[in-house]
């Protein structure tokens, strides 16, 4: 449609929210949360909204009336060349910029009402408030003409109206929050019928909230202790009352008085708008108030209705929400582009729905996208105590009765369902062990009644996310993640471990899927305590590495090696150094023909890289191999001598898939099994290094497990970071003509040197008698180090042997090593084998090469 315009880079950048439809579930809408970025930052143009006294008396004298509502509105506003840059929004596949203007905007009101002045500028007849516009006339054909002006310039526009919310020719119509006829303005009935169809009070607790409701405007009502007598005496009387006529006619006519003239005031956009919203377990209340300079508040229009079934079953918290929210869309008409304070008696909410805030990443499905649609409003939001919150707390008590009960699921709950309904541990299991888990049970309780005040006390570990908790479908949810009752808690784990996962890699599964109190704890003991695991533990690593600059896009540099004999077999490695996607191929001969053949095969699925890099292995350095790279143009990087660090990827790789394969020997499945079952779990878990899974960087999607069978595969916005695995070791640094020591391999000693060219940070190339030698700054050793330990001759046989204890004073750095029992907070699979010299940066040993320093990106406001 034109809306939305792939770009590759941007000044600005929106984070987007999913919000799940109410239609056809699985049905997305992306949202973009501009109130954490565009918002704060900009001039809103000042435009004033049309009052609503100017709008009744253009219209006055009309016999009919036709009202047009403009579909989608704001995305009929093109937007101009330099605006777009602004809009642009951060997504899963990459930067979006909108085209046309969009909803959330603060600006977006005052240029949408300019624009609409301007397009129906000089029709008699016609006003426009926002996205609706109403046309009269002096009689029907004055109003013909004027409606056939209006479709005109709408047509000229390029404009589109809604032609399921149009009305056309009506004797009375509602617009604003009134009602006009032809005998003029009128109050709506609306406003005043949340008070005057408010049902009798059923106990002391419902007559307390209505008697705080009259009581907040007790300042314009006169005599109002004598009116309220009868009601008053309800509450002191000690033994049981009964409703009698005198307390009907007080209850009749504390209705009439707060509603009338006296308390009620015409909405006027200039002074301050105050929404109140409460909420009790069976119904919600608003009340819509300007507040004038002496301080006092004075009522717009009242509103309530009973709770669903299903919103009764909401937790607190969210019912709470809910009277916000609809408070907000129920007073749509005078909220909207105007700036307004929301007041709730629910501490939480101020925080989750500050406006200064993002969207929290750990809020229920249900405030995520509440707190979205409250985004596009300008507002501010404050506390008020529950005793000073009568008047919203009075309707909520005393609710009007649902004419007809929705019966569309809330979104919420659809998402919740899709992630428990379809698990071996399905949701009526979940339910059901709920209920019966002692601490569960009455967790799941106070979340639907609420916290009580001193609620920090009682269940520490869940009070302390009581933000977080919320009831979906009958099961208690901590953000978007299951709470796993305590029956259940030992089979989840043992799917969390099933392919021998380290602890960090199991805890990023589990904060995708599901919670309990110490869960962190018992992955960690977990993971110490299986005995696969325990005998596959490895040293840490002893050399700091410099790592391969990373590759920008997947499948770009290759790292390949063979593992084995291990198993009776031999095992061809791949790992792509972008995405750290493995591909492990089961092999019998590993000759150069048959390796050509297999990695074919990879490639026929994968595509060319453009390097690969390989130790000096026959199979890599023999003329098959190599006439096989050349002819497909990949560039072939081997490693140094000796030095498999070099292709540090793939090594490590090799241990970690060592260990998981050792770890299931007790498993009674074949070996090619045990390889597809690790490989599963590897290319599903997060990767310490990337941040995210080799999946969704190399396939751009995770791979469907049965842990998704609990919960939905989310798609979260990740940056892409890599840890660089240093340590504070000295390396050594050799400068040309220096006499050294070099590694004789073939005779295992030290042969004297001199060092004649340097060709990488710490690779050398050295004079050794009358032959050049090629060596890595492990395998040298500075002659004047060792000159009090050996005597330095040119004469090899003055080199004391490999195995003298001098050779203790020898730094060497041997194959990368990192534990893989994942413990927090080591970062597993570093792929760099390059050292960065103190020498190359002084007074620092842990930054990166000049060549490799960026300078910051800064954004100018």
């Amino acid at each position: 449609m034109g809306i939305l315009t792939r770009v590759e880079w941007s000044e600005w950048a929106t984070p987007i929210v999913p919000v799940i439809k109410k239609g056809k579930a699985g049905d997305v809408r992306i949202c973009g949360d501009f109130k954490v970025t565009i918002n704060p930052a900009l001039h809103a143009v000042q435009y004033p909204l049309p009052r609503i006294e100017d709008i009744f008396a253009s219209l006055s004298g009309g016999e009919h009336f036709s009202k047009i509502d403009l579909a989608q509105a704001y995305l009929q506003m093109e937007m101009d060349e330099k605006s777009k840059k602004f809009l642009t929004i951060n997504t899963h596949k990459g930067l979006y910029q909108y085209n046309r203007l969009v909803f959330g905007i603060a600006s977006a009101p005052a240029l949408w009402q300019r624009a609409m002045d301007q397009v129906l500028q000089g029709i008699p007849g016609t006003q426009c408030y926002l996205d609706d516009i109403i046309v009269t006339g002096k009689d029907d054909s004055d109003h013909l003409q004027n409606l056939q002006r209006v479709l005109m310039r709408l047509c000229e526009y390029g404009l589109r109206a809604n032609k399921e919310k149009c009305e056309f020719f009506k004797s009375q119509i509602s617009y604003c929050g009134h009602v006009i006829d032809k005998d003029g303005l009128h109050k709506s009935q609306d406003k005043i019928e949340a008070v005057l169809k408010a049902p009798h009070p059923q106990n002391v607790s419902q007559l307390r909230s209505y008697l705080g409701l009259v009581n907040y405007y007790h300042k314009f009502l006169p005599n109002l202790s004598t009116v309220l007598h009868p009601l008053n005496a309800l509450l002191q009387t000690k033994t049981q009352s009964k409703w009698s006529d005198s307390c009907e006619q007080a209850f009749q006519e504390t209705k009439r008085l707060i509603t009338s003239d006296v308390v009620l005031t015409h909405f006027n956009p200039s002074m301050p708008i105050r929404l109140a919203c409460d909420a009790s377990p069976y119904g919600i209340g608003a009340v819509l108030s300007h507040k004038f300079p002496d301080g006092t508040e004075k009522p717009i229009a009242f509103a309530s209705r009973s709770l669903t079934t299903a919103e009764r079953n909401y937790a607190q918290i969210d019912r709470e929400a809910l009277s916000l929210v609809w408070g907000v869309k129920k007073f749509h008409h005078y909220l909207y582009g105007q700036r307004f304070t929301l007041i709730t008696d629910h501490q939480p909410l101020v925080s989750i729905f500050n406006v200064r805030k993002g969207v929290s990443a750990m809020a229920s499905a249900r405030l995520q996208r509440w707190s979205l649609f409250l985004g596009a409003h300008q507002y501010d939001i404050e506390y008020k105590g529950t005793k000073l919150h009568g008047n919203a707390d009075g309707l909520s008590r005393l609710p009007l009765k649902l004419t007809e009960e929705s019966k569309a699921m809330d979104p919420a709950d659809v998402f919740q369902t899709s992630i428990v309904s379809q698990f071996p541990v399905t949701n009526a299991t979940i339910q059901r062990e709920t209920r019966n888990d002692p601490t569960l049970s009455k967790v799941y309780d106070i979340t639907v009644h609420g916290w009580p005040t001193k609620g920090n006390s009682l269940y520490p570990a869940f009070a302390a996310r009581r933000e977080q908790l919320s009831v979906c479908q009958g099961t208690l949810m901590c953000g978007l993640r299951v709470v796993i009752p305590s029956k259940l808690r030992s089979k989840m784990l043992d799917t969390l471990h099933e392919g021998h996962l380290g602890t960090v890699k199991m805890k990023n599964l589990a904060r995708s899927y599901m919670w309990w109190p110490g869960i962190d704890k018992q992955i960690e003991d977990l993971a110490k305590a299986c005995p696969g695991c325990q005998k596959t533990q490895n040293s840490p690593p002893l050399a700091p590495l410099h790592p391969w600059e990373w590759p920008s896009t997947p499948w770009q540099r290759v790292h390949v090696d063979f593992a084995g004999p291990f198993k009776d077999s031999m095992f061809l490695i791949a790992v792509d150094a972008h995405s750290k996607w493995p591909e492990v191929v089961l092999m019998k001969t590993t000759t150069s023909e048959k390796t050509v053949s297999v990695l074919r095969t990879i490639f026929s699925r994968n595509g060319l890289p453009e390097q690969i890099c390989t130790d000096n292995g026959r199979q890599f350095v023999s003329d098959e191999f190599q006439k096989f790279m050349k002819l497909n143009g990949v560039k072939h990087i081997t490693s140094a001598p000796y030095h498999p660090a070099t292709n540090g990827l793939a090594e490590r790789f090799v241990q970690t898939f060592k260990k998981a394969i050792k770890a299931m020997d007790n498993d009674t499945i074949s070996l090619q099994h045990k390889i597809d079952n690790f490989l599963f779990m590897y290319r599903n878990a997060t990767h310490s290094t990337t941040g995210q899974t080799p999946a969704m960087m190399f396939l751009k999607r995770n791979l469907r497990s049965r842990l998704d069978l609990i919960k939905p595969d989310v798609r979260r916005d990740v940056e892409n970071k890599q840890f660089v695995h240093m340590n504070n070791r000295q390396t050594r640094n050799f400068q040309v003509g220096q006499e050294v020591l070099a590694r004789d391999y073939r005779l295992e000693k030290w042969q004297p040197g001199t060092i004649t060219t340097r060709t990488g940070p710490l690779m050398y190339t050295v004079k050794v008698g009358d032959n050049t030698w090629r060596r890595h700054a492990d395998q040298l050793v500075d002659r004047q180090t060792k000159s009090s330990l050996l005597p330095v001759s040119d004469s090899p046989d003055n080199v004391p042997d490999v195995n003298d204890k001098v050779n203790d004073a020898v730094e060497t750095a041997p194959l990368t090593s990192v534990n893989t029992n994942d413990s927090e907070p080591q970062n597993d699979e570093p792929d760099g084998t390059i050292p960065v010299t103190p020498e190359q940066h002084p007074g620092s040993q842990r930054r990166y090469p000049e060549r490799c320093r960026k300078p910051p990106q800064r954004l100018d406001l």
